[in-house]
């Protein structure tokens, strides 16, 4: 569902990054979220891209966001910084959510950078429940990290590590100390990221906001659809979504590149090979779903639910 909706306020949180609060035009509740959750802004020239909500679940009258400028980007960022004012509207879709709280004895959370945003209203909901917790939050300067302040209201639960004055993260040693029963939940760089997967917590649940490096081989397959029975060719040079998208079947889709989850469709038959930065390990195994915009075939032939 696409909502037009208001930027009420636009204000600027730390260097290079700037947070939107957004809106219905004519007031009134927009659809709940949990934490985790992200929605989709559609930018002119048909640019969309996903961003973490940060503000509070429980407000129902408001979305708030934080957009870092990404000078190696698109324009999406850009187009958010420069141009984007309060009072404009923009189309949202939304909220979906791939990156959930999940119930556990305690929690480790590892932050970098803008990384910040779908962790904060998890710190919230957990500090509510009582459970134990920590945040590890590094950037590369302090003028940089956006709600230093906000955090700093919860004492010694939340470690600031900026880049300049401490260097690059202890990950071995911080993970290290992670007791068993620890849901560990890590969000930021690509870097920041792959280094944690590396030492492999039991309970880890990382959100990527760029794609995953792909190094698989790319080889061609067939998917039939479910529905028509029709049967598709897909050559090796060329994307599942591509291919339905040309023969007139509509999927739902936004990044492309297998970070946000909109193109999940059901898989009735053959093994996916698994491409996205969405489904967790357990999800991959059940091969229910996958991300057409990325992913492949290690079977001749899919069977999708389209």
């Amino acid at each position: 569902m696409t909502l037009e909706l208001l930027v009420d306020r636009k204000e600027e949180l730390a260097d290079g990054v700037v947070a939107l609060t957004l809106r219905a035009p004519g007031g009134g509740s927009l659809p709940p979220w949990e934490p985790g959750a992200h929605i989709d802004l559609r930018l002119p020239d048909g640019v969309v891209r996903q961003y973490s909500l940060c503000g509070d679940p429980a407000d129902a009258s408001a979305y708030r966001v934080a957009v870092l400028r990404e000078p190696d980007g698109r324009g999406g960022s850009a187009y958010v910084h420069d141009k984007l004012l309060a009072g404009d509207r923009v189309p949202v879709d939304g909220p979906r959510n791939h990156f959930a709280l999940v119930d556990a004895e305690r929690y480790l959370f590892i932050a970098g950078g803008i990384g910040i945003t779908p962790i904060l209203p998890m710190l919230d909901r957990v500090a509510r429940s009582g459970r134990d917790w920590q945040l590890v939050y590094g950037g590369r300067t302090s003028a940089s990290m956006a709600f230093t302040a906000d955090l700093a209201r919860h004492g010694d639960r939340v470690t600031f590590r900026p880049q300049d004055e401490h260097g690059l993260l202890d990950l071995p040693t911080l993970l290290a100390t992670a007791r068993p029963g620890t849901a560990v939940y890590c969000c930021g760089p690509e870097p920041l990221l792959a280094a944690v997967e590396a030492l492999a917590p039991a309970d880890l649940h990382v959100e990527r906001f760029t794609a995953a490096p792909d190094d698989g081989e790319r080889t061609a397959f067939e998917v039939e659809l479910a529905g028509s029975g029709r049967v598709l060719p897909v050559p090796a040079d060329r994307s599942i979504l591509e291919v339905v998208e040309e023969a007139g079947v509509t999927v739902l889709s936004s990044c492309r590149e297998g970070t946000c989850g909109t193109c999940e469709t059901g898989v009735l038959g053959g093994e996916p090979d698994h491409r996205d930065s969405v489904l967790t390990a357990d999800e991959r195994l059940e091969n229910e779903v996958m991300m057409l915009c990325v992913s492949r075939a290690c079977s001749p032939r899919l069977v999708l639910d389209l």
